[in-house]
This record gives structure tokens, C-alpha cells and sequence, in this order.
């Protein structure tokens, strides 16, 4: 008898973890065509050499980083409702920080004019 329970046993981990694999497997694949692409995120950088430092000092570490939160540079459809607030929400958000947005970005030294400029790059949208 306990034969047969070592074996009913054997067989459900087996089909458990056959389970866990195939669901695992299930999730691989091709990104979905209309998300950003993270490699692009990753690799973009503003063409000013200075607005490129920044930039890499202190918004690529979350904008580039899909398990950040953040709306990853070029992705227009996740930066649109964050246009759609407006600049001024956008500069407060920025300057006081906001959910998981540090306050000024992790950029003490930059000005509002700076803020715009990062935020037009990675939004890939002109603001003024």
C-alpha cells in the first residue's frame, strides 16, 4: 500500500512541476508587437552630449527598466496619459516626486527647462 502512495505521490510532483514548466514555457515568445521595445529603451539616448549624461545618470536606470513602473523612453502609448495630465503635472510630478518617481528625478542640479528636455526625449513628443 504505501508503494502505491509513494507512486500517486511521485506522479503528482511530476505533474505538478510538468505543470509549472509549461506554464513557464507558455509566457515565452515574441514581446507583443504593440508594447515598446526594451532594447530600444535600453540603447536610446538624447543626441545633446549634456542632456545624454543626465539622462544616463539619472533617468535610465528606471526608464529603460520595464520592472521599474516607469514609462520606458519611446513608448508614446504609456507616456500618453502622462502627457495628457499636462506639463505643469508633469514638471510637479517631476520637481516633488510622485508614486514611485524620486522628487526631482534623481537630478538636484537640473532646471525645469532640463526636465522638459528629458521629458520630450523619452516621451518622444516636442513639449515647450
Amino acid at each position: 500500500m504505501w508503494a502505491l502512495i509513494r507512486a500517486g505521490w511521485r506522479f503528482s510532483c511530476r505533474g505538478a512541476a510538468l505543470a509549472l514548466v509549461l506554464g513557464v514555457l507558455g509566457g515565452c515568445g515574441e514581446e507583443p508587437k504593440d508594447g515598446p521595445d526594451r532594447a530600444a529603451a535600453a540603447a536610446s539616448i538624447p543626441a545633446d552630449a549634456g542632456l545624454a549624461r543626465t539622462y544616463d545618470t539619472s533617468c535610465k536606470l528606471c526608464h529603460a527598466n520595464p520592472a521599474s513602473g516607469a514609462p520606458l523612453t519611446g513608448d508614446q502609448v504609456a507616456w500618453r496619459p502622462r502627457l495628457q495630465q499636462g506639463m505643469d503635472s508633469l514638471l510637479d510630478h517631476t520637481i516633488n516626486g510622485h508614486n514611485g518617481m524620486p522628487p526631482m528625478g534623481m537630478c538636484m542640479q537640473c532646471s525645469e527647462d532640463d526636465f522638459l528636455a528629458l521629458i520630450s526625449f523619452m516621451s518622444g513628443q516636442h513639449l515647450q
